[in-house]
């Protein structure tokens, strides 16, 4: 090849990598799969575009927004059905919920990655409603672990990664915008349905507040249904399940092991913070209110960093939103004592949290092929299916090794997440060393 034709083609690439939505440089070879499509090829708008994204609000108000409020089951739990279990044993029905929920992540992106998101949407709509209502008359603890813990998380992992994966597909340069306001809709549901929750487990009973709950599921998924599209129209169901390459990908494989340490201590807030309050002289009435505080900051740390990394870049909002997570876990949490400070804590660590739920996605899809999206996605949610599994009932063993100390939880919580975003930095600075670049 001649002087003239190695630059024409030096050019030609150097005009595809300047018309991606990253800064890229030349040693990131990592970063080839996320420019197989040009700006163009995506519409970032239009009717079926943000009718995806209201449809995806929904179904993660109604699927996720009952995951992130555990917490209010934990407690009543802890004073009714299972007053005779320890903590950490009841515990383990939201670590098993998690565990489902995340493990089967692989499985369903790489079906919605061969088939699209209708068929799951409606399986996933079905399950959740039928685990809800098997859910509202269970009495004992294995009728809880197989109903809750395991259908209804089948329900919600099958409800949750088509949507956001249906998304990815239609947005590029807003797509961190359009996915927080996607997932602005499983913090609106942690706000909603603890109170809901508080509010018509004594006036209607366990029983009823659980199929209110499942009926409310059936609607709002039938809408998402109907809504959410995804733009790729041809299948993909003769390639393999699995490409090894997926792991061989170095950001790939940092990504994943922050979000291991991440998961660990990201759920045991949210799982204790209402049984925490009340050990703090809190009333049982006013501690359920404490989660609501938690998942409302959650709202908005989903779309506030989210626009921010649209601009900025998304690892670089990621990256201090996971550090200030468990920073303020080891310095806000641990001295937490007074309504007032618990609620603050709960804002606060709602906020920053809900940013690296709501970023973590963009930033894989970034370094992903278009057709990759669904498995990689599923791919990162499977394997933090363990230690997210493990986080609330090892914090409940330490709980009550520690006569019931919470330090010890608040601390092995705060440096698992400290020590996960090391890793997001570590991902971070492999795809460009300077901090000024747009990542």
């Amino acid at each position: 090849m001649t002087d003239n034709e190695k630059q024409s083609t030096k050019e030609s690439v150097g005009g595809v990598l300047s018309n991606s939505s990253v800064t890229v440089v030349d040693d990131c070879p990592s970063l080839a799969p996320s420019i197989v499509e040009d700006d163009s090829s995506f519409p970032d708008g239009g009717a079926a575009a943000w009718l995806t994204v209201f449809g995806a609000f929904l179904a993660l108000f109604c699927s996720f927004g009952q995951l992130n409020s555990f917490g209010t089951f934990q407690t009543w739990y802890a004073e009714h059905q299972l007053s005779h279990f320890a903590p950490s044993s009841i515990a383990w029905i939201g670590s098993l919920q998690l565990w489902v929920f995340f493990f089967l992540g692989a499985f369903i992106g790489r079906l919605f990655d061969a088939y699209g998101p209708r068929l799951l949407l409606l399986f996933g709509s079905l399950i959740l409603v039928f685990g809800t209502m098997m859910t509202s008359i269970s009495t004992q603890y294995y009728q809880f672990i197989l109903a809750q813990g395991s259908l209804v998380a089948i329900g919600i992992g099958t409800v949750f990664y088509p949507s956001l994966a249906a998304i990815s597909t239609h947005f590029k340069r807003y797509r961190s915008t359009a996915l927080g306001i996607a997932f602005a809709g499983s913090g609106l549901g942690g706000v909603v349905y603890p109170i809901i929750y508080q509010q018509l487990f004594n006036r209607v009973g366990f029983a009823w507040t659980v199929r209110i709950s499942g009926f409310v599921s059936l609607a709002l998924c039938g809408v998402a249904v109907g809504t959410i599209t995804t733009r790729l129209s041809k299948p993909q169901g003769d390639a393999p399940w699995f490409n090894k390459d997926i792991i061989r990908d170095a950001p790939f494989r940092l990504v994943i092991l922050g979000s291991i340490f991440i998961s660990f201590g990201l759920f045991i807030p949210s799982f204790y913070i209402v049984d925490y309050s009340t050990a703090h002289g809190i009333s049982p009435q006013t501690a359920f209110y404490v989660l609501s505080v938690m998942n409302a900051g959650g709202i908005l740390g989903r779309l506030a960093p989210a626009c921010l990394a649209d601009a900025l870049g998304r690892f670089n909002i990621l990256v201090p939103c996971a550090f200030l997570t468990g920073l303020s876990v080891l310095l806000f949490w641990t001295f937490a004592r007074t309504l007032t400070a618990v609620m603050l804590f709960a804002a606060v660590y709602g906020f920053f949290s809900g940013a690296f739920n709501a970023l973590v996605i963009p930033c894989v899809v970034q370094i992903s092929g278009v057709r990759e999206y669904g498995t990689r996605i599923g791919v990162l949610y499977s394997i933090i299916s363990f230690p997210a599994l493990c986080g609330g009932p090892v914090a409940g063993a330490i709980l009550k090794a520690d006569g019931g100390s919470y330090l010890g939880m608040i601390m092995l919580a705060g440096a698992t997440i400290l020590a996960g975003s090391l890793f997001m930095l570590w991902a971070r600075l492999t795809l460009a060393r300077r901090l000024s670049d747009r990542i």
